[in-house]
């Protein structure tokens, strides 16, 4: 019995010796079968067809089209990737480029375009191919500060624009060894089919990694994965297209914030004479300018004598130019890049003819589809502007409320382009308000028209000018036969409540949620609210400018101001912390 069992046991022992065997040399036969086994190549699908654009290691969608000085990059793929602020106007091909200092247009099926309104001549024109426009690279690259790499070997575009930060790889790692190669594969895995076969020493792009792979694009625009014990980090390249353009520096008081006051100006300008010393003061912007049809022609009711009062003060004018707050004239007025090139040069005209230093745009009661032809248009003044020498300011309402009268602006947009962004930071509680209240309380312009600017749209401190109010409204409340409140108001400034407490013999309250002082008295069956605007709320709008290191301030409008304002604000102002 027991030399039986120890039979059964050493063929048991022998059957699994005999397996193990076999399963070693069954693997390493597997092992020498792919060692020795030719990988499985599949070339991309673009390869001898097209010129696939590559951005980042990415492919568009869209592929170029001819090459060198002819080459030409698909807009859609450029509005979408890498310039959201070029137009095209398909009503007459029109495609416009618009960077700090320069605005170019250029037309399909045309040689000539135009630099600042200057012609110049392009290599190759612009086309529409089955529904794509496709733009000359060559004033891309100089305009948007591209490198272009055309490569002969597949006809792939690749891109870097300046500031890009590149990540290269050598494949083989430090010895490689010549004629050795390693896999560029489909994807991060062995069983990939190989893209290319990549010689040891040769320099890749890598753009991340992906469970122990690179992702790796070779100098050809050919991408795939790499495993990351064939590659070793090389150097981190920042793109260095070329120098920037000095940028526009626009002008600033010596060692001071702006300080601007709007003059409304109706049928006819104000008499110089009768305006007194305002300390302080050194920007004055009248309302002179508005436009006065759908094809972009502008009113004048610019006044010599004004700028020759206003130079004598050592004061800068930036003249107010307007929509005249019509929706449907600003709709027709810059539909196009002719109408809006019109209205440019107006406003240009306008600015050399009377000697101004500055543009005031004040577009208000805009449609919502209609804002970012605005935008476009700051884009395309702004340069022009600047060629002749002119600060150019923006206003811009709180964030909120209508489409109209709030949401149509791009405020990070527009404070890229222009000089100075103001916002209007009044009219919380407005002339047919359902309620009565602050034309602006100090809460509501600290968060409002402050914060929310700086934290969320990010627009530059520097750039940002606090408008304020020298108005403020009385309100009138009454009950009505039916019993309802019926609220009327009328805007009135300064100097007229300060009439109102003295002949009512009233006493204003600090009211704390408003940040400013507050009456209210009863006649009949009408009791009357204000909210005032005094130097008490004026000295506080100040410091909130000191807190945040504000631009400046705008201030609504001359007139409605007291003369002892002046001197305050340059006290505030000039108070060091």
């Amino acid at each position: 019995m027991r030399t039986r069992r120890r039979s059964k046991a050493a063929r048991a022992w022998a059957f699994l010796a005999t397996t193990a065997v076999i399963f070693a040399i069954a693997a390493t036969a597997a092992v020498l079968w792919r060692a020795h086994t030719p990988p499985v190549f599949r070339d991309p699908e673009w390869l001898g067809r097209q010129q696939p654009v590559f951005y980042r290691g990415e492919q568009w969608d869209l592929p170029a089209r001819g090459q060198g000085p002819a080459l030409l990059l698909p807009l859609e793929e450029l509005q979408r990737r890498l310039a959201p602020d070029i137009r095209y106007e398909a009503q007459d091909g029109t495609i416009v480029l618009t960077t700090a200092g320069k605005v170019v247009r250029m037309r399909t099926d045309r040689l000539t375009a135009t630099v600042n309104e200057r012609p110049f001549e392009l290599r190759v024109a612009p086309i529409a191919v089955e529904g794509n426009i496709y733009i000359p690279a060559a004033p891309v690259a100089e305009l948007y500060r591209l490198r272009i790499v055309e490569s002969s070997d597949t006809g792939a575009v690749v891109l870097f624009r300046q500031g890009d930060v590149l990540q290269w790889g050598r494949v083989g790692g430090d010895d490689p060894v010549p004629g050795a190669t390693r896999l560029l594969r489909w994807g991060p895995d062995a069983k990939q089919p190989a893209v290319q076969a990549v010689a040891e020493g040769e320099e890749v792009l890598l753009w991340g990694e992906r469970a122990g792979w690179y992702r790796v694009q070779l100098q050809n625009g050919k991408t795939g994965y790499m495993r990351k014990s064939d590659v070793v980090l090389l150097r981190a390249e920042t793109v260095d297209v070329a120098p920037e353009d000095p940028p526009y520096l626009p002008w600033r008081p010596v060692g001071g914030r702006v300080v601007m006051v709007w003059e409304h100006v109706t049928n006819r300008n104000p008499d110089p004479r009768s305006i007194g010393d305002m300390p302080a003061l050194n920007v004055v912007s009248p309302t002179w300018f508005h436009l006065a049809d759908g094809d972009g022609t502008f009113i004048s009711r610019a006044d010599p004598a004004y700028v020759d009062w206003a130079h004598s003060r050592g004061l800068q004018v930036w003249a107010l130019a307007s929509n005249s707050f019509d929706p449907d004239l600003t709709a027709a007025a810059l539909a196009t890049y002719d109408k809006r090139m019109r209205i440019i040069r107006q406003l240009l005209a306008f600015a050399q003819m009377y000697r101004l230093q500055g543009i005031n745009l004040d577009f208000e009661n805009v449609y919502l589809k209609d804002g970012p032809l605005f935008t476009q248009f700051v884009r395309e003044f702004v340069p022009l502007a600047h060629e002749q020498g002119l600060t150019v300011s923006v206003d811009v309402t709180v964030k909120g409320g209508s489409e109209t009268w709030s949401q149509f602006y791009d405020r990070p947009a527009l404070a890229r382009a222009a000089d100075y962004l103001v916002v209007m930071a009044y009219d919380e509680h407005w002339a047919s308000s359902p309620t009565a209240g602050s034309v602006s309380s100090l809460g509501w312009t600290e968060q409002k028209a402050i914060r929310q600017l700086l934290e969320e749209d990010r627009i530059p401190r520097s750039k940002l000018v606090l408008g304020i109010p020298f108005y403020t409204r009385i309100w009138e409340e009454r009950l009505s036969a039916d019993g309802k409140t019926e609220l009327k108001s009328r805007a009135v400034g300064m100097q007229t409540v300060r009439d109102l407490i003295r002949e009512k013999n009233l006493t204003p309250v600090f009211r704390q949620d408003a940040g400013q002082n507050y009456v209210e008295y009863r006649e009949a069956d009408t009791t009357y609210k204000i909210w005032i605007e005094d130097e008490t709320s004026l000295r506080a709008r100040l410091e909130l400018v000191k807190k945040y290191d504000l631009a400046g301030i705008a201030a609504w409008r001359r007139g409605f101001e007291t003369a002892d304002v002046w001197p305050m604000i340059r006290d505030v102002l000039e108070k060091k912390p």
